[in-house]
């Protein structure tokens, strides 16, 4: 570090020992600040130095003392030109406003719905009809290659995901995840980036990353931007939301506030044969919840070259289900034995905050710069839960196995963390970028069992759960760029030092673990010409099993079933590399291939002696995959876009399991093809089609049978074209259903998982406003471990 601190140093004296520099203002002739205008500095016709006035200020470098040329130019003012000898301590500018009324000319371009960079791929939900009017849930599985799992888990062309939104990680995970981004309307959504092989400068944990970039206000004074929708399934939705900004002078206020009322169902059914009974189980839960999400953030320009900013995010939501099951139990011949029937009922409370204090430094005329984070991210969810459960024989009669629960649980989880990153322009065309973070997280899991009798409750001490878990993780990278000709490369170091400790108090069971590991990454891309293109990555990366997966508690579904997490849970590690070849832009063929070591996963277990089951969570051993990429966007016609994108691979699951082993190996298939239509220019009609297929796979044990689902969409300006009006129909036919089914040894199990995913939807977007700078976007310092909270 020391060395690094000193060759930064080095890097900043020895710039400013070869340049001078000049600071100053550009006003109008009522004494006003003028924003971007164009400053130009020459010396004998030949061009020295050019900057931007940012809110009137700027700053210009030049070499030895001298006469030059200075010039000012912006639209709407004259063009301004001095001459001026250098050094002098004050240069003030000042523009006076055109005589001659110059007719606005509005100049836009459309992005394309898929764009592709050397790192990554974008999705501009803007751009999607289909993935409007509903939530920023659903606008990520509508991402080209991402795909959401029954469980609630998110992949990215078959690799696990780590979640950002606006260079952030959430800190939420599986349901909380889903409930977090499914209170967020997708309105709020302009663009969804997926890296495959994510760069130095992201924290090493997650096979890919997928970001969610929020919409931002680009207007001057106070703008406004509303969104309001309503969603149809077997209930009613609705949301809304309001994002704002103001800019004046040194400051900038921005933020949004948005509401989100769901009402869906589940359905999980399941078939286990225990040999000598086979068990059928029909479930159904009704779940309904209020969310409310916010932000808020200030940014102050101490001076020309320093921003101070404070930025608060926050999530408050209420909600509870409703369950209903019934269980067929058959003898193995088939005959009726009993029948168990289960009524539940949960509310859930939660909220989590981010506080962030951010300071940014710009050096040398903007060609470096330094920005620090301070971070405070407190979480808080609970739980309250009660099931009863009845058993029934074939004849009608009631048992005596009586079975009523109540289970109050809590989570609380503070992160505190900081981090500093410096990024430099060196002359000869290299970028250099470093940083350094510290992170402390506890969460505290309290869960309490008693059994129920009427209005009588008896603790269970034996059921109860104290589990705490601490973790501090200390990271250093550096990562350099540049340009060779046609080559373009990028290569970054990162080290992490990680210690864990996990105290289950109530049995006093400890798990400590700690460990320092160096994740290294490259890219490379060759362009020959405008047509053709080469690119090859690789990373090296780490997943952390989140925060609940951990959680040793005991959650009963009935007398025969229940969850438990997994203290002793290690984290795994990932091998990416990928190759590809780029054709005209719009073409590209990937070939990728991924090894993870010490997978971990969520399990079935099934205990035939006692005729129960549990889920919980296990590391396997080698999961890999090797497969051919091909992605295309297109236009057969004007009025005709199509992107495709299709997906062949082969998976190979091995490990040791229970007391035996497998070793399985599958090829597989996923392809989509999204078609957008323009129907009338005139008042911005268009319609949109989306079709997705995926085959049959495998996940440890686990074989998924064959998964696919169609979504449209139209939508047209309205009210001036201030306004936008959309409508959408997700999984038209209802066929986006989850089939799993386990034969390992004396594992005989099959399961029906369906998360409510027809939907239709209506949704207005109404802007209000003159154009001007956006809000600024950041990444803060406890980003990377508020993803694996739960909430």
């Amino acid at each position: 570090m020391k060395n690094t601190t000193l060759f930064i140093l080095l890097i900043i004296s020895g710039f400013l020992q070869s340049q001078n520099i000049l600071k100053s203002t550009v006003i109008d002739a009522d004494g006003h600040m003028v924003d971007a205008a164009t400053i130009t500095l020459t010396k004998d016709q030949k061009i020295v130095s050019t900057a931007f006035s940012d809110l009137g200020y700027y700053t210009l470098t030049f070499g030895e003392a001298g006469t030059y040329e200075i010039t000012a130019a912006l639209s709407g003012y004259q063009t301004l030109t001095q001459i001026v000898d250098l050094p002098t301590e004050n240069l003030a500018l000042v523009m006076h406003k055109s005589e001659t009324t110059i007719q606005e000319v509005t100049i836009s371009k459309k992005r394309p719905l898929i764009e592709r960079k050397i790192d990554r791929v974008s999705f501009n939900v803007e751009n999607s009809i289909i993935s409007s009017g509903g939530s920023a849930w659903e606008a990520v599985g509508k991402a080209l290659g991402v795909q959401i799992t029954s469980s609630n888990t998110i992949t990215a062309n078959r690799k696990n995901v780590r979640i950002y939104m606006d260079g952030k990680p959430l800190q939420v995970s599986g349901d909380d995840l889903a409930t977090y981004l499914q209170g967020i309307p997708s309105d709020q959504v302009a663009q969804i980036e997926i890296f495959s092989n994510p760069p130095a400068r992201f924290e090493a944990e997650g096979a890919s990353i997928v970001n969610i970039i929020t919409k931002k206000s680009k207007k001057k004074g106070f703008n406004l931007s509303l969104n309001s929708g309503i969603t149809q399934g077997h209930y009613t939705g609705y949301s809304g939301s309001i994002t704002f900004n103001y800019r004046k002078d040194k400051w900038n206020v921005y933020g949004n506030y948005g509401f989100t009322q769901r009402h869906t169902i589940q359905d999980h059914n399941s078939d286990i044969n225990y040999g000598n009974s086979i068990w059928n189980a029909l479930n159904r839960t009704v779940y309904k919840s209020d969310t409310h999400s916010y932000r808020f953030g200030v940014d102050y320009q101490l001076s020309q070259n320093q921003l101070l900013g404070f930025l608060i995010t926050g999530n408050n939501r209420r909600g509870d289900s409703d369950g209903r099951s019934r269980t067929q139990i058959y003898s193995s011949a088939m005959k009726l034995d009993s029948l168990i029937t289960t009524e539940s009922y949960g509310s859930v409370k939660g909220s989590q905050y981010a506080y962030n204090l951010n300071y940014n430094l710009k050096l040398d005329s903007a060609k470096s710069s330094l920005n620090i984070d301070l971070d405070y991210s407190p979480f808080r969810n609970s739980n309250l839960s009660f099931t009863d459960s009845t058993t029934l024989l074939s004849d009608g009669t009631q048992t005596n196995n009586f079975f009523q629960i109540f289970t109050p649980s809590s989570q609380d989880i503070s992160i505190l963390s900081g981090k500093a990153d410096y990024q430099a322009k060196l002359s000869d065309g290299l970028e250099i970028s470093s940083g350094l973070k510290f992170s402390a997280t506890k969460s505290i899991n309290i869960f309490d069992y008693y059994n129920r009798q009427d209005a009588k409750f008896t603790a269970v001490d034996n059921n109860n759960s104290n589990f705490t878990y601490k973790e501090d993780v200390a990271s250093l990278y550096t990562s350099v760029s540049g340009t060779l000709g046609s080559l373009k490369f990028q290569g970054g170091l990162r080290g992490e030092y990680t210690r864990t400790v996990g105290h289950q108090k109530n049995q006093d069971i400890l798990n400590k673990r700690n460990y320092l590991k160096l994740f290294p990454t490259a890219f490379l891309q060759y362009k020959l010409n405008d047509n053709h293109e080469f690119q090859l990555n690789y990373a090296y990366r780490i997943e952390r099993p989140e925060y609940n997966r951990l959680n040793p508690a005991k959650r009963y579904s009935s007398p025969y079933n229940f969850y438990v997490g997994n203290p002793a849970l290690q984290p795994a590690f990932v091998n990416s590399v990928e190759a590809g070849y780029t054709f005209k832009q719009n073409y590209n063929l990937t070939a990728y291939f991924s090894s993870t070591k010490d997978v971990f996963t969520n399990i079935d277990v099934q205990d035939n002696e006692t005729n129960s089951s549990y889920g919980t969570h296990a590391n396997l051993g080698l999961s890999t995959m090797a497969g051919l990429r091909f992605s295309a966007q297109f236009k057969p016609i004007s009025w005709w876009d199509l992107n495709l994108l299709a997906d062949i691979y082969q998976q190979r699951e091995k490990s040791d399991y229970l007391s035996g082993s497998y070793d399985y190996h599958m090829f597989s298939f996923y392809s989509s093809l999204t078609q957008s239509f323009l129907i009338d220019k005139k008042s911005g009609l268009k319609a949109e089609i989306n079709g997705t297929y995926n085959s049959a796979g495998i996940q440890g044990v686990y074989r998924a049978q064959t998964n696919y689902f169609i979504d449209l969409g139209v939508k047209m300006d309205v009210m001036r074209k201030a306004g936008t009006l959309k409508f959408a129909v997700t999984d038209l036919f209802n066929t986006n259903s989850n089939y799993v089914r386990i034969n390992f040894q004396d594992q005989n199990s099959r399961f029906f998982h369906q998360r409510e995913s027809r939907f239709v939807s209506v949704s207005l977007l109404y802007h209000i406003g003159k154009d001007a700078a956006a809000s600024r976007n950041r990444t803060t310092a406890s980003d990377d471990e508020r993803k694996r909270a739960s909430y």
